[in-house]
């Protein structure tokens, strides 16, 4: 019988790390220097979020985890991390993932390519976030789109489109902050957009962006200074996942399960599997599969559950 073919998959990039000094301008009193420390932040990622390795599709999925956990709490819901992954993954394709699993199918959404393209976006964006599809709506998607492609800076234009979207459509802040991410992306050149402003904007920040006027500079600070933190957080996520990659990768020519390339591949991309049947192999194997994993330290299993259990890096 002629040896398996194995499916090999090339080792994260590595990049320049987080400039020290952007951390400890975190707290920036002025606009300018803001400003300043959000772009260094920004710049700093640029390349993770141009990168086209498989591993940004689970550095989105991450992110979008966390952002959504910080949504959720701030719409009073009791979904943390932990309870957002397990229901989306531990759903059917065609199941309702519930309040909170909702929120994190709209941060999902919007790290993935398809998202990019607004032609779409008034029904899209209705259905996403519940929001009446309205002339309201519609005029806050046409600014979007004017300042998707505008010219300055870009998180002056996501502070912009955010401020704008709290004021034509103030029942949704999750919306906001996704055009925000949105419109930053576009401005950026990047491939996707990358979940960033949700998880580290401060509420009382956001009532103010609505009430504030071409002026006021406490909204675009605070906005800045929240990306800026991002960014960093970004940063470091990636870091953390590259290390465990890695670790994967050292780990996938010692697995001999029919699934088993295959799986290492998904664990690459996706922020947990759960341990079920594969196309070839039975549960059993899965979990056997996924034992090995753990006891090789290239995965963890992420619920600390003896059932419906999840793994990922």
């Amino acid at each position: 019988m002629a040896p398996r073919t194995r499916l090999t998959l090339h080792a994260p990039p590595t990049f320049p790390p987080f400039p020290g000094w952007v951390r400890q301008a975190l707290t920036s009193e002025s606009l300018d220097d803001a400003m300043f420390s959000a772009g260094a932040a920004l710049a700093a990622i640029h390349p993770i979020a141009r990168s086209e390795h498989p591993l940004g599709a689970l550095w989105r999925h991450r992110l979008s985890l966390s952002n959504a956990a910080v949504l959720a709490r701030h719409g009073g819901r009791t979904e943390d991390e932990a309870a957002l992954r397990d229901a989306w993954y531990l759903r059917r394709d065609d199941d309702d993932p519930g309040p909170g699993g909702r929120i994190l199918k709209a941060w999902r959404h919007l790290g993935e390519r398809r998202a990019m393209a607004s032609k779409d976006w008034t029904l899209r964006l209705s259905a996403l976030f519940e929001v009446r599809f309205s002339d309201a709506l519609e005029d806050v998607v046409t600014q979007a789109d004017k300042l998707m492609v505008g010219q300055g800076s870009a998180i002056t234009a996501a502070a912009e489109i955010a401020a704008a979207s709290l004021r034509f459509v103030p029942q949704s802040e999750p919306l906001a902050l996704w055009l925000a991410d949105m419109v930053l992306a576009h401005r950026l050149k990047w491939p996707m957009a990358v979940p960033l402003i949700a998880g580290q904007v401060r509420r009382g920040d956001l009532r103010a962006a609505a009430k504030s006027g071409a002026a006021d500079d406490g909204w675009p600070r605070a906005c800045a200074l929240a990306y800026a933190r991002a960014a960093a957080g970004a940063a470091d996520l990636y870091v953390d996942l590259a290390r465990r990659a890695e670790r994967l990768l050292a780990a996938a020519p010692k697995l001999r399960g029919k699934d088993a390339d295959t799986m290492v591949a998904i664990l690459m991309m996706e922020d947990a599997q759960p341990a079920g049947a594969g196309k070839t192999a039975s549960d059993r194997s899965m979990r056997r599969l996924f034992e090995r994993l753990v006891s090789l330290g290239a995965v963890r299993e992420l619920t600390g559950r003896s059932t419906f259990r999840l793994y990922g890096l």
